[in-house]
């Protein structure tokens, strides 16, 4: 086992949750500012972690990807992690169409919002001569980039699939129906060379405009 990337791994966890957390939090306040009041009756308006938390997704798969990365298990490659999902009734929403695809943006762009203040807190470090704060902030800066631009796939039940559908004018059932696969679809795609590298090229270019912006580069 590996104990430099074992470390590493539980580091990027504890990076990963806060901006799981802000993700979840904006998908929910959305909602409830579109007339869906169904998260905010489950406490899910909340930057309370453990609301968003889904004991599979959040701890298990990832913990135990974490573990296989370090005992360089191939096996790794194929899991993915998730929040808890925010229940969203279509029936109470005003524009059902236009406020779905608000309510499934409102979390990347909450990631990139996160990323310009934990950059800006970044600089902030440097001119304070504290390391710590500096690269701590970076790096959670960067998972949240990862986080925005990974939902933005247009694979039931990511984010992007839901504005896809909408654009496409898919039918609710048809694209409910989707859904079940969902998981099996996004770790299948996941191993295509061109997606991770689309994400990663995403990521990395967003992460490096936002960072020149304050002096960061």
């Amino acid at each position: 086992m590996d104990l430099q990337s074992l470390l590493n791994g539980l580091l990027m966890y504890a990076c990963f949750l806060p901006v799981l957390t802000f993700h979840e939090f904006a998908h929910a306040w959305v909602a409830s500012k579109r007339g869906d009041d169904t998260a905010r009756n489950q406490g899910r308006v909340s930057l309370n972690p453990a609301v968003h938390i889904d004991p599979v997704g959040t701890i298990a798969l990832p913990i135990l990807s974490i573990f296989l990365t370090s005992v360089s298990s191939p096996l790794a490659g194929f899991i993915i992690g998730w929040g808890k999902p925010v229940p969203v009734n279509i029936n109470n929403l005003r524009q059902p169409r236009l406020d779905d695809s608000l309510i499934a943006m409102a979390g990347p762009i909450m990631n990139i919002l996160l990323a310009i203040g934990l950059l800006a807190v970044a600089k902030i470090g440097i001119l304070a001569n504290v390391p710590l704060i500096t690269q701590s902030a970076v790096q959670i800066a960067f998972i949240s980039l990862f986080l925005c631009f990974f939902n933005l796939l247009p694979i039931p039940p990511l984010d992007g699939s839901h504005v896809a559908a909408h654009l496409l004018q898919l039918k609710w059932e048809t694209y409910f129906r989707m859904v079940p696969y969902g998981c099996i679809l996004v770790i299948l795609a996941w191993q295509i060379d061109g997606v991770r590298q689309m994400v990663s090229i995403a990521t990395s270019f967003t992460f490096a405009l936002i960072a020149s912006l304050f002096g960061l580069e």
